[in-house]
């Protein structure tokens, strides 16, 4: 089996050492790929080679419009190459083909989106005799971290508007999940974008996620992840008082009231928790009800959700797959038994799927608990698994404040026909995102990001771009008068 290797100043290579990692089918616990296991000298070549091409200005120094027509052209191969893309996702990742189909066409309107932003006036002009401008340039050399469940993605997230603003890129996707990336890569080369702009580094957060986020080469982190690996990121990302993008966990609530359509609301509940078996940053995992329509909705999602059909993604009919890994599998089935042992009722699920035709797989039961205790684990904490909870309220005011009740601030939802009430209830909801009446709705067009503990600063939309760049001010002398500083020494 041919070994997955790192892009590195255009050059594909093998890391130092020859350490290497096996790549899982989450479906069936089958290697599908060995790829080179980068080092710490590994990871500082590739930043170091970075750190030359950005001064080099061979990028950075291009016309916006020469730079946009590198990301259409990417957003062209990886359109063409949508298949195979989706095929490399879904065996990687696990998650059912079609949603693997429609994150390569996100990725390729990503590329697409801000290829058009790079022909987009950054500058500013002040006074009447214009003798103030304000420019925005590229940050420098920036580190791209993204996560196992969208790795196609955000990879796109992240490397689009970095190399629309004229920076340079050292990438490293999760180590279980590299396999679309290598291919992006390819596409990268194929493309002909200038050698040493962008960089692919393969291997452990722990070993090179740490040089990644500290190296003082290193101008700006972009980081999508797990909370306490974030404020890690900051930690390390201070020490040299880098530029900063967290986007990290969530427990995102949904808020139903009893003027919904509850067959249409339990489609999108349903929706929102098991898309991507629940590994979802912005899982609705925290459904909370109107005690009024209570049990007549969570007989609907108990019944709808014993019918959920589990399996390989690649197999026609499946609609959720297996979790990423078995070391996450078990992390998530451990969490179903404390929540039992905390007091929430299981309504369904909660185990791991054992039947032949999946049993070598990492396969959990779609779950659901109701719950009474806000404060226990299943409530506060990031499951990153198919398990939904459902408690219940008496008016607004209970709504928000179980709403607004953890340490997280990424997505929520409001349920109602109430247009005022959805309102209200929308500007009361901390969180980047809120939905009314729909889930899970993402446009490459609009900021993505979160409150509190969910992160700062934002993927996508202007915003984005907005990470990727520097607010310089010159000021010049335009009348060539001297100030008379020195009259008054005579």
């Amino acid at each position: 089996m041919e070994i997955g290797k790192m892009y590195v100043n255009g050059e594909w290579i093998l890391a130092r050492g020859n350490g290497t990692r096996e790549i899982m089918n989450p479906a069936n616990g089958e290697v599908i790929k060995i790829v080179t296991e980068a080092t710490a000298e590994d990871a500082e070549a590739a930043i170091e080679t970075a750190r030359r091409t950005f001064d080099s200005g061979i990028w950075s120094q291009l016309r916006p419009e020469e730079r946009a027509m590198f990301l259409y052209k990417i957003a062209d191969e990886i359109e063409r190459s949508k298949e195979e893309l989706a095929q490399l996702e879904t065996l990687n990742n696990g998650k059912p083909l079609g949603e693997a189909i429609s994150d390569v066409e996100t990725a390729a309107d990503a590329f697409r989106y801000y290829a058009g932003l790079t022909r987009t006036a950054f500058g500013e002009t002040f006074d009447s005799s214009l003798d103030s401008i304000v420019v925005k340039q590229a940050v420098g050399v920036c580190a791209l971290i993204v996560p196992w469940n969208f790795p196609l993605q955000m990879a796109a997230w992240k490397l689009a508007p970095c190399l629309a603003a004229g920076n340079v890129a050292v990438f490293k996707p999760a180590e279980i999940t590299p396999l679309t990336a290598i291919k992006l890569f390819e596409i990268i080369e194929k493309v002909q974008l200038p050698k040493g702009v962008c960089n692919l580094v393969l291997g452990s957060g722990q070993v090179i996620g740490d040089i990644m986020t500290s190296h003082h080469e290193v101008d700006k982190v972009s980081f999508t992840g797990g909370t306490e690996t974030g404020k890690k990121v900051m930690t390390n990302a201070l020490r040299t008082m880098k530029k900063v993008t967290l986007e990290l966990g969530g427990k995102s609530p949904i808020v139903v009231f009893p003027d919904t359509d509850l067959e249409k609301t339990a489609e999108y509940i349903l929706f929102a928790i098991f898309l991507g078996a629940g590994q979802i940053c912005s899982a609705g995992s925290r459904l909370i009800v109107h005690e009024s329509i209570a049990f007549e909705l969570t007989s609907l999602l108990v019944k709808h959700t014993q019918k959920i059909v589990v399996g390989n993604g690649l197999d026609t009919g499946v609609q959720m797959g297996p979790v990423s890994s078995i070391q996450h599998m078990h992390k998530v089935l451990a969490m179903i038994e404390r929540a039992k042992e905390d007091g929430a009722v299981l309504l369904t699920g909660g185990n791991r799927i054992n039947k032949v035709s999946l049993d070598k797989g990492y396969f959990i039961e779609p779950t659901i608990f109701s719950v009474e205790d806000n404060q226990i684990e299943i409530v506060q904490e990031e499951v990153f698994g198919p398990v939904l909870t459902i408690q219940t309220f008496k008016d607004e005011a209970e709504a928000i404040c179980l709403a607004n009740s953890t340490k997280f601030g990424l997505a929520g939802a409001v349920f109602t026909k109430g247009f005022s009430r959805a309102m209200r209830m929308s500007k009361h909801i901390r969180s980047g995102t809120v939905w009314i009446n729909k889930y899970h709705s993402v446009n490459n067009q609009l900021p993505w990001g979160g409150f509190n503990q969910s992160g700062f600063g934002r993927d996508l939309g202007k915003d984005a771009l907005n990470e990727y760049l520097e607010t310089k001010v010159i000021q010049m002398n335009l009348s060539d008068s001297a100030l008379g500083f020195y009259d008054s020494f005579k």
